[in-house]
């Protein structure tokens, strides 16, 4: 698998996005646009790329938090303090997120790698919360897949639901982080904008299942099974869609 960082900047700062892909394919695939966790693009969040990108997808990873965050350890306290830096300022989550799409995708394109005609989001985690901003604010992807999502619900109460392609948001039943109501929630804002939605969950499912780095079984727990199932889902959602 090949890695290729792609540096842009946002309100002079620095941010570094990275294409990843299977370099022994020589046929043009779609372009999915990726919103990491809160950690990043870091090697965590790499290795989880490649595995969902398989030989069928070129993988754009966003960076949301800066050039050279996820190269350093962090506590959960400065992992959240971060994620929640970016998700309560919507303006940014919406100028970064465009501007790394917008990069990734010209040079993924230039590098002969992706059909442009296919284009679509994944987020894992707050990063799902992220790639639902995008969507809301008329991003073109023609698909929107959130795993085990943070923050699935407009930061800013009211924000217009522009999503133009369908949506699969794959969650746990027993998700501490982001339970049933907020979900409820997400599925009442897709219906009343008409997107084309569906919602599959997990009845055993925690948060991070698709996190091979959580082992919190009370709260955040990786599990090999339903990551396995979730990225056949995410297939099959793309090969409908795209």
């Amino acid at each position: 698998m090949a890695e290729k960082k792609v540096p842009y900047q946002v309100n002079g700062r620095s941010f570094e996005g990275m294409i990843v892909y299977d370099d022994s394919v020589k046929t043009k695939r779609p372009a999915i646009f990726v919103q990491p966790d809160w950690k990043g693009v870091c090697a965590d969040t790499i290795a989880q790329a490649k595995t969902a990108a398989g030989k069928d997808y070129v993988m754009l990873m966003a960076d949301m938090f800066g050039a050279g965050y996820g190269d350093k350890p962090k506590t959960r306290e400065q992992l959240a303090a971060g994620m929640k830096a970016v998700h309560n300022d919507l303006p940014f989550t919406i100028a970064c997120g465009g501007a790394a799409y917008s990069a990734l995708l010209s040079e993924a394109d230039k590098l002969g790698l992706i059909d442009t005609s296919k284009k679509a989001a994944i987020g894992f985690c707050a990063g799902g919360g992220f790639a639902l901003e995008q969507a809301r604010a008329g991003a073109d992807f023609k698909a929107t897949i959130v795993f085990h999502v943070t923050n699935p619900n407009p930061v800013v109460p009211g924000t217009p639901c522009n999503i133009k392609g369908r949506v699969l948001a794959i969650h746990g039943r027993a998700d501490p982080v982001t339970p049933k109501p907020m979900m409820d929630a997400l599925e009442d804002e897709l219906t009343r904008a008409k997107v084309d939605w569906h919602i599959v969950t997990f009845g055993r499912g925690v948060h991070s299942f698709c996190d091979p780095t959580a082992n919190n079984p009370a709260a955040t727990q990786y599990d090999e099974k339903l990551c396995r199932t979730s990225y056949m889902l995410m297939r099959d959602f793309f090969d409908e869609t795209l």
